[in-house]
């Protein structure tokens, strides 16, 4: 529990840093022509001061004439005495009002103020990713499904083409990208980074739209990882042999199943047992991870599973002993609830 409050504050500081990045590139412009203004004035300042027999001491200085005029500053030396030079002390300031004044107020307003920004903004923020989960369909199972990547710590982008879903705003506090646009568009999945994605999860209820974006997705990103949500449960597994995809029926969809699937880890669909949600998961261990090098037992009671099957060596231990240890390349069978299957999910894909 608390290496996923730590993951979500890093999530949270990776997503503002991101989101002040863009910002700044957004406004660029304003900020190109307002230092081109002070700098390019600063040298017609400097020239005009000759000309008219009131010479600035150097090129600096006459910058910084122009930037302090241009902030309503007092100047450093006596007013000028040339109308040529008295006009920089009255117009500078209107170009330092209007310039830095119309950029700042529009970078507070969507630095605070998520709700107005656009899906071109939302487009940028996808662009900054890669090896993310791109997510079509914000509906009751997509939103569950959303919520679930983002408890294992993955980046995602959602697509949803109904502004009024219910489940827009909540998506959108889990600091997840949401582009109001229809997926079956090719720009949509561009604006989506699709080719920089390694998951495409399409969870929408209309089975012919879900295989049309699927296709176009391959043709975009041919190896881009496709799980397809398909009602009818033998089209499903016609799917999974014909197009290699993960295609999940009708009887498969719980939220923690497309989760899994997008993450590429084995899960059955949870089951009830005296009011507890269990689900069984198949991991093979990183090298290097937390888990790496400790024994069944030291995990068990860190995480709050049981793992009832150990495979090292093709040789499998089933249930395995506490004292067994784990090594990178095992595979590993646990059961738990989602909560420490999240946490054992994410820790064996963290680096030490």
């Amino acid at each position: 529990m608390r290496n996923q409050k730590r993951m979500h504050r890093w999530m949270h500081l990776q997503a503002s840093i991101r989101d002040t990045v863009i910002l700044l590139r957004e406004f660029r412009t304003p900020v190109f022509w307002f230092t081109f203004a002070v700098i390019g004035g600063g040298f017609l300042y400097q020239y005009l001061a000759a000309l008219t027999n009131e010479p600035v001491d150097s090129i600096a200085e006459s910058i910084y004439i122009v930037l302090i005029a241009a902030f309503l500053q007092p100047p450093n030396r006596d007013f000028p005495h040339h109308i040529t030079l008295q006009l920089f002390h009255f117009f500078m300031p209107v170009i330092g009002l209007i310039a830095p004044a119309q950029g700042l107020a529009d970078f507070g307003n969507l630095l605070f103020n998520r709700r107005a920004r656009s899906k071109e903004w939302e487009m940028a923020v996808a662009s900054t990713l890669k090896n993310h989960i791109v997510l079509v369909g914000l509906g009751h199972l997509g939103y569950r499904v959303a919520h679930t990547l983002h408890e294992m710590g993955k980046q995602i982008v959602a697509i949803e083409q109904n502004p009024n879903v219910d489940t827009l705003n909540g998506a959108r506090k889990l600091r997840i990208p949401v582009i109001n646009d229809n997926a079956t568009r090719p720009a949509a999945l561009e604006g989506a980074n699709i080719k920089k994605a390694r998951t495409i999860i399409l969870a929408s209820q209309n089975d012919a739209m879900n295989l049309q974006i699927a296709l176009k997705a391959r043709s975009m990103n041919p190896n881009i990882q496709v799980v397809i949500r398909i009602f009818d449960e033998d089209f499903a597994h016609s799917l999974q042999e014909q197009f290699a995809a993960i295609a999940l029926s009708a009887t498969e969809m719980a939220a923690p199943v497309f989760a899994a699937a997008a993450a590429g880890v084995d899960v059955t669909n949870p089951i009830s047992i005296e009011g507890q949600l269990l689900s069984l998961a198949r991991l093979t261990i990183v090298q290097k991870s937390p888990i790496d090098g400790k024994t069944v037992g030291e995990v068990e009671n860190q995480y709050n599973i049981n793992i009832v099957l150990l495979r090292h060596d093709h040789t499998s231990q089933m249930p395995p002993k506490d004292i067994s240890p784990l090594r990178a390349g095992d595979v590993f069978a646990v059961l738990g609830g989602p909560e420490q299957l999240n946490s054992i999910l994410h820790e064996n894909e963290r680096r030490r």
